[in-house]
Parts: C-alpha cells; structure tokens; sequence
C-alpha cells in the first residue's frame, strides 16, 4: 500500500469499461511546469499526443480532485518522459499535480495493444487461483500511489488485498477467467501457530 500519506485518494473513474490508466506524475521538473511522468503504457506517443485529455486520480482534498487536465507536449529528458500541461506555466502549479495518476478515456471494445495491461471490468469476477485451487474472486481493482491492489472476496478471510506485482500475481488469463496468485504464507490464510505446546504422552 501507499506509505507516508494520509489523504484519502478518490476514484475518479465514472465507468471503470471506459478508462485506462496510462501514467502517473511523479515531480515537478523544472522552472515552467514540466512534470515527470511514470509511465503505464508502452505506447506513450498515442496516448500523450498535444490535446489528449487526462482524468485525475488524487487525493479527495486535492485542489485537482474532480477535474481533468489537457496535455501540451510531451519530451525527454535524458530518457525519462517530462509532459506538460495546459495551464501549468510554472514550478509552484506543477508541484500540485504531483504523485497524480492520469486515466483517458478508451473505448472498450478496443484492444489496449499493451502488454500485462487490462481494465478493470475485465478483471473484476475472476477467479483467482493458487496452486490449482480457487481461492475467492476478484471484486475490483483499487490503484493507489505506490502500486495496484487486487481486493479479493474470499470465502473464509472476507475481503483481501493483494498485490498487483508480477511477483505476487504471475498471471492473468482473461479468457480462462483465471487470475494465478502466489502469495506469501498469511495472506489468504492465517498461519499455523507454532507456539501451541506439544502434548506430553
């Protein structure tokens, strides 16, 4: 999970089979508004092309909570990707925008093209599997600063949160409606308490 803030972060997405989440700004960059960009897609020219209109997922007391934001040009700078925005002319505006998460509309009938890249629809109702046994369904994705959460309903632990990291999830079969999981021990069970005493016969 996220560490280190205590803003609630709002879900700025009115139809979750109509956005893509294509980026996130990291840091202002410079003195004219440049900001750093992590990026989320592996077609960054399509998707951050002059006009190209970005939902924004920050915090719900955010002075951006509820808008959108319109992209200039994007550049790079020693490899990493720097955008800048309509209106944000300056070092102190930009600052606002960081650690935001930038969605665009899609349309849902249409591939992403990316690779490990999904919408949420297409992942909520999986069967999320380990070792060959289901072990709950996916109820949704929830995208936080530091990384993706799958929330997994299970039947026994309630609602858990998992990782959305390669390490944890190392497969997603949309078509086999499958998500594979290999999670460390605890996470979907509670672990054997080893502090019980033996019995003395």
């Amino acid at each position: 999970m996220a560490s280190g803030c205590g803003s609630t972060w709002s879900t700025p997405i009115p139809d979750e089979a109509t956005q893509l989440r294509v980026g996130r700004i990291t840091k202002a960059h410079g003195l004219k508004g440049g900001l750093k960009l992590e990026l989320y897609t592996d077609d960054p020219d399509r998707r951050f092309t002059r006009g190209a209109v970005f939902t924004l997922q920050v915090p719900e007391d955010s002075p951006w909570s509820g808008k959108t934001i319109a992209i200039d040009e994007l550049r790079w700078y020693n490899g990493h990707p720097v955008a800048f925005f309509t209106g944000i002319a300056d070092r102190d505006a930009a600052e606002t925008l960081a650690r935001a998460i930038l969605w665009v509309d899609q349309d849902p009938s249409e591939e992403t093209g990316e690779e490990d890249a999904w919408y949420d629809h297409q992942l909520v109702g999986l069967r999320v599997v380990r070792d060959g046994v289901q072990v709950g369904t996916v109820a949704r994705v929830d995208h936080l600063p530091a990384q993706d959460l799958l929330a997994v309903d299970t039947p026994d632990r309630g609602e858990v949160l998992v990782p959305f990291v390669g390490a944890i999830v190392p497969a997603v079969d949309v078509a086999g409606g499958t998500v594979t999981v290999t999670p460390p021990t605890g996470l979907f069970e509670d672990p054997e308490d080893t502090s019980r005493p033996e019995t003395i016969s």
